[in-house]
């Protein structure tokens, strides 16, 4: 009766992974009492096959799940419609709610039948017991066990605690329940004296940049955080998740973030290769829609790096809702999870983002200045200027107030913190992100080269980033007749006397024409172009770490 209750109330089985060889125990070893025999890969297909009860039962249940998502998103409508009409009221409501009784009722009888299919299934069966063992025990094979099926990801046991490392127990300095630590954007009307009666008159402004971030604004920004979207993706995560775990090796982990919410994370290792870059771990940062499953993570992948992918909070097995906050406290406890459980230094790892996921690889580099390097693959500086060339010129204030105060994505301020190494990927095609911006590494305030990149620096860089081919960058390099060997002596000279710490005064004693070409110099070096569109794959031969002295 208890293993019927638990197929009841158990998760979802998606998919058995192949055994692969290397993960087999050792024959002749006896088993622990929490451990349980998986059965040979051979005998049942790799797909798991529900009985016909369960999965006409699941597909009830699915369906009804997609409805009451779109009931979710239109109820503000519906809740209207119904006030005009005059539904509303007690008379009308009170059938209604038996209506909806009388329906979950239902659901539950088809989750029981479901239970019921499960139970009598021998796969669903053997499953249910590995995964109740291991959350008595997660012993090193119970958790070899488990990782050989794909289920709903709630149901996965925590791999990793934010609190783990020693240091953070330890220290008063680290992040809190409420979260780690962001730049906070300056205010908007500076001097003006914070009285109760400005609070007064700012509070229907403050309500409204809420109500907007936590409705539209947020899905708009992630659109991958909207059920409806993750369950057409379904199939092709799935897909993704398989080669990852069959092909590559990967292994899933659960960490739970300061903040409660619970990160998906898969993570390849390539140390015990042949190939020298397998030392060094990428962590991948994943775009507004994307997901590690069929993301960024390909890249280095197919270049032989290690490579940690993980899912923004409310994206498919991720729990929460990604506002900036949320980003940051989960790129946080993937770092320690980088370093304190995979055995990765900070001075071996990479931060690789697309997109959006500059903002939380800006922050791991501000945050972990020791990373090894940041490379940026068709982001942006700031998240206002995007904002207001897709929403109407009326709206200007409403959409500047509510990106700073709760969609605050400032990743130039935070890479100016940084003072490694850092590569910036052009997409010359790109149709979302503007590709006249300066290079963020390269941009005023807190740059790294203040004199370089003065006047005459950043005429000569924008005239070179204005360029629309190869040719005509060629054509803008040669023309200030930039000696790079002259270049990189007058750099190197600057380190060897003053130090490799930033900001450089390098260029105050240079003339005119030796900043212009320093500057140009900096650039190429720091930026790579690469004509394609915003979400063309960035092929593995364009994968380069970044330059430095």
């Amino acid at each position: 009766m208890a293993k019927l209750l638990s197929c009841v109330l158990g998760p979802r089985l998606y998919k058995i992974y192949r055994e692969r060889d290397s993960e087999r125990g050792p024959s002749g070893v006896p088993e622990t009492p929490t451990s349980v025999t998986s059965p040979p890969s051979s005998s049942w297909d790799t797909y798991y096959q529900p009985r016909a009860l369960e999965k006409h039962a699941d597909s009830i249940l699915a369906l009804a799940s997609v409805f009451w998502s779109i009931s979710y998103y239109s109820s503000p409508f519906a809740f209207f419609y119904l006030y005009r009409k005059g539904y509303l009221s007690l008379s009308k409501v009170v059938p209604f709610s038996h209506y909806a009784g009388t329906l979950l009722l239902l659901l539950a009888g088809v989750a029981c039948l479901r239970g019921i299919g499960r139970w009598t299934n021998p796969q669903y069966r053997q499953f249910i017991t590995i995964l109740e063992a291991t959350h008595r025990n997660q012993s090193s094979e119970n958790k070899r066990q488990l990782s050989n099926y794909n289920f709903d990801f709630r149901s996965w046991p925590v791999d990793f605690h934010w609190e783990e490392p020693s240091s953070r127990k330890e220290s008063r300095g680290g992040p809190s329940h409420r979260g780690v630590a962001l730049l906070r954007p300056e205010p908007l009307h500076r001097g003006t004296a914070d009285t109760l009666l400005n609070r007064v008159k700012k509070l229907p402004c403050q309500i409204t940049s809420y109500l907007v971030a936590h409705t539209l604004g947020r899905r708009m920004l992630y659109p991958g955080s909207v059920y409806l979207l993750q369950k057409a993706l379904m199939p092709v995560l799935l897909q993704g998740q398989a080669r990852l775990v069959e092909e590559c090796n990967g292994r899933r982990a659960k960490l739970l973030a300061c903040d409660g919410n619970e990160i998906d994370t898969m993570f390849v290792d390539r140390r015990g290769t042949a190939e020298t870059q397998g030392q060094k771990l990428v962590i991948c940062c994943e775009g507004n829609a994307g997901f590690y499953e069929v993301g960024c993570v390909s890249t280095p992948l197919e270049a032989g790096y290690s490579v940690l992918g993980w899912n923004h909070p409310g994206f498919a097995g991720s729990t929460g809702v990604p506002f900036p906050q949320n980003e940051a406290n989960a790129m946080d406890v993937v770092v320690q999870f980088a370093i304190h459980r995979l055995g990765f230094q900070p001075q071996d790892i990479v931060i690789y983002a697309w997109s959006i996921g500059g903002f939380t690889a800006t922050w791991a580099a501000m945050s972990y200045p020791d990373v090894s390097a940041v490379i940026l693959d068709a982001s942006f500086d700031d998240l206002v200027p995007l904002a207001l060339k897709v929403m109407p010129d009326s709206w200007r204030g409403l959409v500047t107030r509510t990106v700073r105060q709760h969609l605050n994505l400032n990743n130039a301020e935070q890479l100016c913190r940084y003072q490694g190494p850092v590569l910036l990927i052009r997409r010359t095609k790109d149709e979302i992100i503007t590709t006249t911006n300066l290079p963020l590494h390269l941009r005023p305030p807190g740059t790294q080269y203040p004199r370089v990149m003065a006047e005459e620096g950043l005429r000569v860089v924008r005239q070179w980033l204005e360029a629309s081919s190869q040719l005509e960058e060629a054509s803008v390099y040669s023309q200030w007749e930039v000696d790079e060997d002259w270049c990189l002596s007058v750099l190197r000279s600057y380190q060897a006397e003053h130090g490799p710490d930033f900001p450089w005064s390098v260029g105050e004693d240079i003339s005119t024409d030796g900043r212009r070409q320093l500057a140009l110099f900096l650039a190429r070096k720091h930026l790579h172009n690469f004509e394609a569109t915003h979400c063309t794959p960035l092929p593995a031969q364009n994968f380069q770490m970044p330059w430095h002295l």
